[in-house]
C-alpha cells in the first residue's frame, strides 16, 4: 500500500520517517525550507523511538498523489480547506483518507455538516464514510527546526474505518500492519467515537485556558481559577457527548489529574500563541457548542471561550 502524508510536523513527520524506516512505500507532501531541508538530507527524528534521518519522498505536483491508496491527513483540521487541489485529486485517484486531527472531524456529522468543521460539505463531498478511516493521536510532537522533528508521549493511535464494507476496511487493517511493522502502537477501536469526544472534552478544556493564560498543563492545573475553568470547559463538552450518545459517565477530575503529570507540555493551542499562528478553535470549541445546539444543551463557558479565543486570534494580525 503506497501511503502519502499530508503534513510532516510533529505528528505526520514522525509517523512518516517511522514507516519509511521500516521500508514502507511512504511519501509526505510539505511545504516551504522544512520541505526543502527533508530533500536535501532527509527527515531527522528525536522522540520514543529514538534518533534516526530518514530519507523521505517529498511530493512536489499533484499529478504525484494519483499513485496513492492512502493519505494520512496530518495538518490541523482548519488547515483542510487549504488543500482543496490535492485532496480533489486523492479523491478522484480513488484514495481513502485518515484523519488525524484534533477536535471534531469532518465525517462525525454529515447531514447537514458542521458550518464549523466542514461549511457546505465540501470535504465530506470529496470522502464518503466508505472512504474514511477515523484517528485519535495520543502523541505530541513539534517541528524543531526545517528538516527536525521531536516527538514524545508514546505511540499510540487509536483507528477505525467509519463504514463496514468498504474500501477503507482493508485499507484501515493494512495501514495498522504497516504501523505496527514500524514500531508505532496502532490499534482498532469500536468505540472510535467515544475515544474521540473524551479527547475532544481535554482539548476543549486543556488547550483553551493554556491559550487564554499562556501557562503550559502542570502550572495552568495547579492554579485553582484556571483549574476551575478547565473543569467547566470539560464538564460542558462531556455533557454534549452524553446526549449525542457517544460518552458515558467521566471523572473530570480524574482526566485533570493525569493531564497534570504531564510537567511543562504545551498544548497545540498554547504553541500558536507564541507563534501567533492561526489555532484550532472552530473544529476545538466552535464544533463542540454547534453540537451542543443540535441536541440542546447548554454550553455557556465554551461560548464564551469561543468569543474570547477569536478575540485573541484576531490581535495576531494587528
Amino acid at each position: 500500500m503506497r501511503i502519502v502524508v499530508i503534513g510532516a510536523g510533529g505528528i505526520g513527520g514522525f509517523i512518516a520517517a517511522a514507516l519509511a524506516r521500516s521500508g514502507a512505500e511512504v511519501a509526505v507532501m510539505a511545504r516551504g525550507a522544512h520541505a526543502d531541508a527533508i530533500v536535501r538530507t532527509g527527515l531527522q527524528v528525536r522522540g520514543d523511538l529514538g534518533t534516526y534521518t530518514v530519507p523521505l519522498r517529498v511530493v512536489s505536483k499533484l499529478e504525484e498523489l494519483d499513485a496513492f491508496h492512502c493519505a494520512l491527513l496530518c495538518v490541523k483540521a482548519h488547515q483542510l480547506h487549504s488543500l482543496d487541489e490535492p485532496l480533489q485529486r486523492l479523491s478522484r485517484a480513488g484514495a481513502c483518507v485518515v484523519t488525524l486531527q484534533n477536535g471534531v472531524p469532518f465525517w462525525f456529522e454529515r447531514k447537514p455538516p458542521l458550518a464549523s468543521v466542514d461549511r457546505g460539505g465540501a470535504l465530506g463531498a470529496l470522502f464518503d464514510d466508505r472512504r474514511t478511516i477515523g484517528g485519535v493521536v495520543h502523541v505530541s510532537g513539534h517541528i524543531e527546526a526545517p528538516g527536525s522533528v521531536v516527538q514524545s508521549g508514546g505511540t499510540r493511535y487509536v483507528l477505525a474505518p467509519i463504514a463496514e464494507g468498504g474500501s477503507a476496511e482493508d485499507a484501515c487493517d493494512r495501514l495498522i500492519a504497516l504501523m505496527e511493522r514500524a514500531g508505532l502502537a496502532p490499534e482498532r477501536s469500536a468505540d472510535l467515537r467515544g475515544i474521540l469526544w473524551a479527547k475532544l472534552a481535554n482539548n476543549v478544556g486543556l488547550n483553551a485556558v493554556s491559550a487564554l493564560t499562556r501557562l503550559s498543563i502542570a502550572p495552568m492545573l495547579a492554579f485553582a481559577p484556571s483549574r476551575e475553568l478547565v473543569a467547566r470547559l470539560i464538564g460542558e463538552t462531556l455533557a454534549v457527548g452524553r446526549a449525542l450518545g457517544v460518552v458515558g459517565a467521566i471523572d473530570i477530575e480524574q482526566r485533570m489529574e493525569y493531564a497534570a503529570r504531564l510537567s511543562d507540555v504545551r498544548t497545540s493551542m498554547l504553541q500558536d500563541v507564541f507563534a501567533e499562528r492561526t489555532m484550532e478553535i472552530d473544529p476545538i470549541l466552535g464544533a463542540t457548542a454547534e453540537l451542543g445546539e443540535r441536541v440542546s444543551v447548554p454550553t455557556p463557558t465554551v461560548t464564551t471561550m469561543l468569543g474570547l479565543l477569536r478575540a485573541l486570534q484576531a490581535s495576531f494580525a494587528r
